[in-house]
């Protein structure tokens, strides 16, 4: 019970930074970059699943979701960069 709440608050974070991404492009469909919030969003999940698939003993899901996560780490990063960029 507890491994799959575990994987549950990981599916709801991910969800709702999507959900988030959603609105604020439904907003401003001409904005610069994509939210911040989905990548830091999309590391918490992607940190929550490789816990849950951990737990699990999976380690295919474990594979794919340390690259997940190195994935929104980077998106972060060149994300940071563009705004800064951005601003100068």
């Amino acid at each position: 019970m507890g491994a799959d709440l575990v994987g549950w608050a990981a599916s709801a974070i991910l969800l709702a930074t999507l959900v988030r991404q959603i609105i604020v492009q439904a907003r401003d469909p001409d904005s610069p970059g994509v939210s911040h919030w989905l990548f830091l969003g999309q590391m918490a999940a992607s940190v929550l699943f490789i816990v849950y698939s951990a737990l699990l003993d999976n380690w295919v899901f474990i594979v794919t979701n340390s690259c997940i996560l190195l994935t929104a780490i980077v998106g972060q990063v060149l994300a940071v960069r563009r705004r800064r960029a951005a601003q100068s």
